[in-house]
């Protein structure tokens, strides 16, 4: 949905459900003009890595890719109640990351799909040049956690969140 002032405001899974036929115009205008950025200030990386902005609002920049990649968002009614099973990106538990996590309606069988939706999420990020980690956190719940190359602010790599690393294999 368009915020006056702020341009496209992609799906982070913690809104109500939108009509995602509404959305698709805006949602293609904003994912390319996110490639095109980064073409313009990558250099020779182009489109491969991310740009300085996206770096800067990561939780946004992963909410769009993954709604441009057509995963469905999770949603939220009027009370704060899950009603829809979908991506949910939030930031991370440290500066520079993103936590994207699949919750759904209580009983809805999130859990289950979770390691696999995921394990999705991270396929179409990687395409894009982020680093992307799937740990399994409190109560046994996969997450993944999503970072720039190099890692946040530490040339090189990182390390874990202190949740436990999975394979994705």
């Amino acid at each position: 949905m368009a915020v006056p002032g702020q341009g496209f405001e992609p799906a982070t899974g913690d809104g109500p459900a939108a009509d995602p036929d509404g959305r698709q115009a805006e949602l293609r205008t904003a994912y390319e003009g996110l490639l095109q950025i980064r073409r313009l200030v990558n250099g020779p990386a182009g489109a491969a890595v991310p740009a300085p902005w996206e770096v800067r609002q990561l939780p946004r920049a992963v909410a769009l890719v993954l709604e441009a990649a057509g995963i469905v968002p999770s949603a939220l009614d009027a009370q704060g109640r899950r009603t829809r099973t979908g991506y949910r990106v939030a930031a991370g538990a440290e500066p520079g990351r993103a936590e994207v996590t699949w919750p759904g309606p209580a009983g809805g069988g999130a859990a289950g799909e979770e390691q696999e939706r995921l394990t999705a999420c991270a396929a179409v990020l990687e395409q894009l040049g982020w680093v992307c980690l799937l740990y399994r956190g409190p109560r046994r719940r996969r997450f993944l956690e999503v970072e720039p190359p190099g890692g946040p602010g530490v040339p090189g790599g990182s390390g874990g969140p202190g949740g436990r690393p999975l394979s994705r294999g």
